[in-house]
């Protein structure tokens, strides 16, 4: 089960539209040095997981597998999504932050 705060952050990424899913555009945004944090559902194919494990070390970007597809895609708003390319470092230090077990600043 994922962090609610994890949760919370994701969904104000996607209403600030900061948030990139899907294979195609996630992998444009690393590209295009865009993205400052990879999330992959644990559901995701294990060809999709090591992909984006690579394009995360090439880029040095941090990766996170966590969460279901459902969770994750409900967090946004959107069906069926296992990868997430997040644009605002400060958020992305957030999540991150969280999922290594400190708190939610507030």
């Amino acid at each position: 089960m994922i962090n609610k705060k994890i949760l919370g952050l994701i969904g104000l990424s996607a209403r600030a539209r900061k948030v990139l899913f899907g294979s195609d555009s996630v992998e444009s945004g690393i590209k295009k040095n865009k993205v400052k944090l990879i999330i992959i559902s644990i559901e995701a194919s294990e060809r999709t997981k090591d992909k984006f494990i690579k394009l995360g070390k090439e880029y040095n970007l941090p990766v996170l597998i966590l969460g279901t597809i459902e969770e994750l895609s409900k967090a946004i708003g959107k069906n069926n999504k296992a990868i997430y390319g997040f644009l605002d470092e400060n958020l992305s230090n957030e999540i991150q932050k969280i999922n290594n077990g400190g708190e939610v600043i507030g």
